[in-house]
């Protein structure tokens, strides 16, 4: 079901970004650099970075079948890039009734850390159900 959920992001599918895994409180995906990703002094942009993290940890946080919202997030930029393809991985730090907190490590192909966002999410009451017709 959370395949499901990863694959319906349609901004992250615009902005390049593949799915590559996840279970319950974790995920990964990872983006190829483009000309389009690049910013004006020529690297990364760092909304993309933002989005790349922000993708896996909404995968992550609702990775439990219940509807998770983010309250807050945060990043820190570390390294500029050019090109190359980046990973986002998201691991669940603590999880409560009604809160989790994630952290969100974005490398590049030589294991550098370029990024690292935190992430906290709202648990709500509702679960989420996917049909063809919401999740195409």
């Amino acid at each position: 079901m959370i395949d499901q959920f990863a694959r319906a992001d349609k901004f992250a599918e615009f902005t390049g970004i593949e799915f590559i895994e996840a279970g319950e409180g974790f995920a990964r995906a990872k983006v190829k650099l483009e000309d389009k990703h690049l910013n004006s002094v020529g690297t990364v942009h760092g909304g993309l970075l933002f989005t790349l993290a922000d993708y896996v940890f909404a995968i992550a946080c609702n990775s439990y079948g219940t509807i998770a919202v983010a309250i807050n997030a945060s990043i820190s930029y570390f390294r500029a890039v050019k090109e190359g393809v980046l990973t986002a991985s998201a691991r669940e730090v603590s999880i409560q009734r009604k809160l989790s907190h994630y952290l969100i490590e974005i490398k590049d192909e030589g294991n550098n850390l370029i990024a690292l966002f935190q992430g906290m999410a709202y648990r709500k009451k509702e679960t989420y159900m996917f049909n063809e017709e919401t999740y195409g």
